[in-house]
């Protein structure tokens, strides 16, 4: 059980209606309007300086007589569709909300990520809007804790 693969039992995970779905080595710089709605894995969190809640990130638990263990948080970062001048957010909602039932279901079959995982994801949604590539986009941050052995 690693880091890269849990982080890449993420990138595999199918969530239909979403075209793709990038791990950390194929992450762009921009996104092509061709490639929405698409999933990008982001282990240091939200791009575009968003904060962290505080205490996110690695943290060390280690026991003296039991197993070594890193707690975690891993941005899977879901892009919609630009946000329009001027527009908001209410012609993309249904499909927004589509998209987050359909990740939820993909990851309830897979909640260790092909055992990667000590313990089942704990996810936070967030959606809303996302500054990336110099755009805004709508859609939603699932904001994964994990714990894994090292």
């Amino acid at each position: 059980m690693t880091l890269a693969a849990a982080l890449t039992q993420l990138a595999a995970l199918t969530v239909p209606g979403i075209n793709h779905n990038l791990a950390i080595d194929a992450v762009p710089e921009q996104i092509a309007r061709t490639s929405l709605p698409i999933l990008l894995v982001l282990p240091d969190g939200l791009p575009q300086g968003k904060p962290s809640a505080p205490g996110e990130g690695f943290t060390a638990v280690a026991f003296s007589q039991g197993a070594r263990t890193v707690s975690l948080s891993v941005t899977h970062l879901l892009l919609t569709a630009p946000v329009p001048s001027g527009r908001g957010a209410a012609s993309h909602l249904p499909d927004l909300i589509d998209w987050i039932d359909a990740y939820l279901s993909a990851l309830a079959a897979d909640v260790t990520l092909g055992d990667s995982l000590l313990e089942p994801a704990h996810v936070r949604v967030q959606p809303g809007r996302f500054d990336y590539g110099g755009v805004t986009y709508h859609g939603c941050a699932f904001q994964h804790e994990w714990r894994i052995e090292v």
